[in-house]
């Protein structure tokens, strides 16, 4: 589907690969410029070259959301090559399921550390844009998302549907405070999307389980995702869906 975002400026976190790659390269193809954010430099050189071949703009800048000074040099970076920003797509995440009585608290802290301490760097570094772009009468956009483990509880996930359920809460928080400036927050919650979530996985078992549900069940591709965000995202300025959930359709 086609959606209008001519003259808009994006940033899209996990750019790299999966929902954060397919939703830079629709909004790329609908007329907005693109800064690529994520840790793998390769990936997002090859992702810009694949959107300027189909006629796109795109900004490769390799960063790590869990480090402040990487994500405020990445600000700068994009502030100088494209001034300022109106469109975030917060899409970095990870999930790294395991019992919590295993006491992985490497991983616990990796996944809260990306998936919510660095959502919240990308957006502490973009909010002014996205205020002062509101104040202007333009669209103005903060997109997270989260997943539908923020509500439904699936044993050995714990800690990573924490990580959601905050993200999600934070959503809602975050639209008292800049929804009265006309800054739009919308919080995307998917089902099972078949992305590179599932290569993070260290447990053969919990690995063969989530194939089994992408069997029995079915999964949305990144581009279902991206799509549902570029309708969010090309709303009329005064209409916010605040927050939606998307589900192959056998998901329940």
């Amino acid at each position: 589907m086609s959606y209008d975002n001519l003259g808009r400026t994006a940033v899209v976190t996990g750019a790299a690969s999966g929902m954060g790659e397919a939703t830079a390269r629709l909004l790329a193809a609908n007329g907005a410029r693109v800064a690529l954010l994520a840790r793998r430099a390769d990936r997002l050189d090859e992702l810009a070259e694949s959107i300027a071949a189909a006629g796109g703009q795109a900004l490769a800048v390799p960063v790590d959301v869990t480090d402040g000074a990487s994500v405020d040099a990445a600000a700068d970076r994009i502030h100088h090559a494209y001034g300022p920003v109106d469109l975030v797509v917060n899409s970095a995440g990870v999930m790294l399921p395991n019992p919590v009585d295993d006491g992985r608290i490497d991983e616990w802290s990796r996944m809260i550390d990306t998936n919510l301490t660095g959502a919240l760097r990308i957006i502490r570094a973009f909010t002014a844009d996205l205020v002062a772009a509101a104040a202007e009468r333009r669209p103005a956009d903060l997109v997270n998302i989260s997943s539908n483990g923020a509500h439904v509880t699936f044993p050995q996930y714990a800690v990573y549907g924490a990580t959601k359920a905050a993200l999600t809460h934070l959503s809602a928080t975050l639209r008292t405070e800049l929804g009265t400036r006309d800054v739009r927050v919308t919080n995307i919650e998917p089902g099972l999307t078949r992305t590179e979530l599932d290569q993070h996985l260290d447990n053969p078992e919990l690995s063969s389980q989530l194939g089994d549900m992408y069997e029995a069940i079915g999964t949305l591709a990144p581009e279902d995702v991206a799509d549902l965000i570029g309708y969010v995202v090309s709303r009329p300025a005064h209409v916010n869906l605040r927050q939606v959930i998307v589900l192959p359709n056998r998901q329940v």
